[in-house]
């Protein structure tokens, strides 16, 4: 029997095992995930219930680093890779309310990704919103494709949103980086985030994950994560814990001193 598009994505699914986007998915409290990754999210909960906090803390640093880009520093176009599934205030929508005109890409390879941003990531009639299925590694694919939504002699803003740690540093995702902000113009900007290897419950937490997910996570030191910084001026208050980037009232239930994830932005100069 032929193969149809139905049939690849659900063998790209993989429903029967626990992948990054879904997981982070059921620890944020939402419903797009399956057996697999609910199993693996209470063996975390469990052995480190903090990672629910450091979920949260993330959606939130991404949405300050967006609204201050949008904002004050007046950028209107972003590349978002390693997007996840689609939650309150996603990047475009954040962007758009401050600026409407903003144009956005999201780049992520898990299907059901793909699915549920082909349906809910919808732009303003003013900007741009599109969706790129590709791996991060693919960076020549990525700004390939990100060229037809975005002007890249226009300052842009990537952002890195725990991302780095699914690869090892046998892939080199300095590398990676550094690529990606090549493409960039003078005024661009990274905003990066991720998991550190600072909680010995956490890192016994992630091992556990690694041997039974499609995907592996590989937290770093505070210091390495900082040099992906290298050659940008960073933004105050620096690379700091995600609590701590310009928090804002509403963060109120943020947990700085348990924190174990650290961010920044930086400009290119």
């Amino acid at each position: 029997m032929n193969s149809t598009p139905e049939d690849t994505l659900a063998d790209r699914l993989q429903a029967d095992r626990p992948h990054s986007a879904r997981v982070w998915n059921y620890l944020l409290g939402g419903k797009d995930n399956y057996i697999a990754d609910q199993q693996v999210g209470d063996v975390i909960l469990q052995m480190f219930p903090n990672i629910a906090l450091i979920a949260r803390e993330q959606r939130r640093f991404l949405s300050r680093a967006v609204r201050f880009l949008a904002g004050e520093a007046g950028v209107r176009q972003f590349l978002d890779i390693g997007t996840g599934l689609p939650t309150v205030d996603n990047t475009h929508e954040v962007a758009q309310r401050v600026a409407s005109s903003s144009r956005i890409v999201y780049v992520d390879n898990d299907p059901l990704v793909l699915v549920h941003a082909r349906a809910l990531l919808t732009s303003s009639p003013e900007g741009a919103c599109d969706y790129l299925d590709a791996d991060v590694r693919d960076t020549d694919r990525i700004l390939e494709g990100a060229a037809a939504t975005l002007d890249f002699t226009q300052p842009i803003a990537l952002t890195m949103l725990g991302i780095m740690g699914q690869l090892p540093d046998s892939e080199n995702p300095q590398s990676i980086v550094n690529r990606l902000l090549e493409a960039l113009p003078s005024g661009s900007y990274l905003a990066l985030s991720d998991g550190t290897d600072t909680n010995a419950a956490q890192n016994e937490a992630i091992r556990v994950y690694n041997e039974s997910s499609a995907s592996s996570y590989h937290v770093r030191s505070p210091e390495r994560i900082a040099t992906f910084f290298d050659g940008l001026e960073l933004v105050e208050p620096g690379v700091v814990m995600t609590s701590r980037w310009r928090p804002e009232p509403v963060d109120g239930d943020s947990s700085p001193s348990e924190s174990t994830a650290v961010c920044g932005v930086g400009r290119k100069p």
